[in-house]
């Protein structure tokens, strides 16, 4: 016998629902700067890679998106949980609803489904952690712009908390891009 207990990484607190501010989520959900693609590209790109630890810092990182993602995944849900079909049409959602319903597909804000080329993966680690840099500093701003979008205390601590990831994310990525290189200068 085994119990289950999922828990997010941060807790997605949401007051009321807010179809504008579900719409607007897709951008971290899907889009181009979003934490799908943020995990796609560090866990393609871990391959190339010419030290365990560079290995380590891309699995890590593209791994935590992962949970990141869930977290947006969650804020999206609650925040259009229960609401009629009429409503969420009103609110620009209802060619989502149409084809999804109230379940959750990998687009961006304004629709655009989620696709490859949103991803850089290059044989060169240098050009590879230059681009891991500037991912990390678009969702910190895209974040930025998102809380000051929201008026939900509840999202904004989360919003934050994600923010907060991506500096962390980012300092990371500077000193594995200082490591790498080291090693490849040696």
């Amino acid at each position: 016998m085994w119990s289950y207990q999922k828990y997010l990484q941060y807790p997605a607190k949401v007051s009321k629902t807010d179809l504008e501010m579900a719409k607007l989520l897709y951008a971290q959900y899907a889009g181009p700067d979003s934490e799908l693609g943020a995990a796609v590209r560090y866990l393609t790109q871990r391959y190339t890679m010419p030290t365990d630890e560079a290995k380590a810092t891309l699995t890590d990182i593209g791994t935590e998106e992962l949970a990141h993602w869930e977290i947006i995944a969650t804020l999206i849900y609650k925040l259009v949980n229960g609401v009629s079909p009429k409503k969420l049409q009103q609110a620009g959602l209802g060619a989502h609803y149409a084809q999804h319903g109230r379940a959750l597909y990998p687009h961006d804000a304004a629709g655009v489904p989620f696709t490859a080329a949103y991803l850089q993966s290059h044989e060169d680690p240098i050009a590879n952690l230059q681009e891991d840099l500037a991912a990390e500093e678009k969702a910190r701003a895209t974040y930025e712009n998102l809380i000051e979008l929201s008026n939900d205390q509840g999202i904004i601590e989360t919003l934050s908390f994600l923010r907060e990831r991506e500096v962390v994310h980012f300092q990371r990525f500077g000193e594995t891009l200082n490591i790498v290189r080291d090693h490849l200068n040696k």
